[in-house]
């Protein structure tokens, strides 16, 4: 894909077909959210229309689970952050299983 559309249009595509994926997730009721890497990230919290975010308790250093409304928490990493079990420790904590 880089190769034909080049670096910076094949990037745009991936972030906006993650963050669409995630709109319609929600629309449809989904009310976790997990997502990787910093672009694609802000790409989901554009995406969702999100005006503010309540900082909840950290899944591992330096990443907290976020509160984005009453019925929707999601957790943003960036690509450098997070142990390698990271997404399950997230998903456990966004549930409330933690």
């Amino acid at each position: 894909m880089q190769k034909l559309y080049g670096s910076a249009a094949s990037s745009r595509a991936l972030e906006g077909f993650f963050a669409q994926v995630a709109r319609l997730c929600v629309e449809a009721g989904a009310t976790r959210i997990i997502t990787a890497g910093g672009e694609t990230s802000g790409a989901v919290v554009e995406a969702l229309a999100l005006g503010s975010l309540e900082i909840g308790p950290e899944i591992d250093p330096g990443i907290p689970a976020l509160r984005a409304r009453p019925d929707l928490v999601i957790a943003l990493k960036s690509g450098n952050f997070g142990a390698e079990d990271f997404f399950e420790k997230a998903d456990k904590l966004l549930a409330g299983d933690a």
